[in-house]
């Protein structure tokens, strides 16, 4: 499987897995790998990723949890081709299946209550926050153009079973906004772990747990700091990414 020219071939660090990347485009950052170590998903579940981009976070998924299978959901056609060319490159093609649609008709698309889990790194600015970026495909992936925070959360409340999970991640100045659209569509916040980039500074985003019909108490997790006083990533971090501290070069 060859890529475009436009394209990269990045190595994941797992498995042997690699994915292709646009050189030019929106590139998963490490609040995707976060989010698919915090997901802890159990064995056998049936996996729900919307947003899914370039398809890492069911690929990374598969490499880490034993599952019974991982379905992505993606609005830009040019995305779910690639994510679909890494899925041949991995030998993946069998177990996830990179599906082009809009979240906000996932009721057109999918059973209600027909997933474990959903998983979610959704578009982080509403158009009043930051600075929409020139290129549309990007601009998609980073702000709230195509689809808002409470459509993901509404289209989770649909998708999932009684009892299972949306796991996300998101900004922390927008915490407040999620934990109430969370508990409009009877998802209650379980487990939240806030994301520092060092333990001076302040978080730059959590990762949060709800359940479907869940009782109401939220377990606050100790704080992911990911670089030591020197810059260089803390041990979690290295334990998140499967990566030996010693090894050269920089973590995706």
């Amino acid at each position: 499987m060859k890529k475009m020219p436009s394209e990269r071939l990045d190595d994941l660090q797992i498995k042997g897995y690699k994915i292709l990347q646009k050189t030019d485009g929106f590139c998963f950052g490490m609040d995707a790998v976060l989010l698919s170590d915090y997901a802890r998903v159990k064995k056998d579940a049936k996996v729900m990723d919307l947003c899914s981009g370039t398809g890492i976070i069911p690929i990374l998924l598969e490499a880490k949890y034993p599952l019974d299978s991982v379905t992505a959901l993606e609005y830009q056609e040019s995305y779910v081709d690639m994510a679909r060319r890494s899925l041949i490159i991995n030998g993946q093609e069998g177990k996830i299946r990179i599906e082009q649609g809009d979240v906000k008709e996932v009721r057109n698309i999918y059973k209600q209550d027909s997933f474990d889990y959903v998983t979610c790194n959704p578009p982080y600015m509403t158009g009043s926050h930051g600075k929409t970026n020139e290129e549309y495909e990007k601009a998609i992936s980073r702000h709230e153009i195509l689809c808002t925070l409470e459509d993901v959360v509404s289209a989770s409340a649909w998708l999932l079973k009684h009892s299972g999970h949306l796991v996300m991640v998101h900004r922390p100045f927008r915490l407040a906004e999620i934990m109430s659209i969370l508990k409009k569509y009877k998802l209650e916040p379980k487990r939240m772990r806030l994301v520092y980039p060092y333990v001076d500074k302040e978080p730059n985003m959590v990762l949060i747990d709800a359940v479907k019909g869940g009782k109401q108490r939220i377990t606050v997790d100790p704080p992911l700091i990911v670089y030591q006083e020197d810059g260089t990533y803390t041990d979690e971090i290295y334990r998140i990414y499967g990566m030996d501290k010693e090894m050269d070069g920089e973590v995706l």
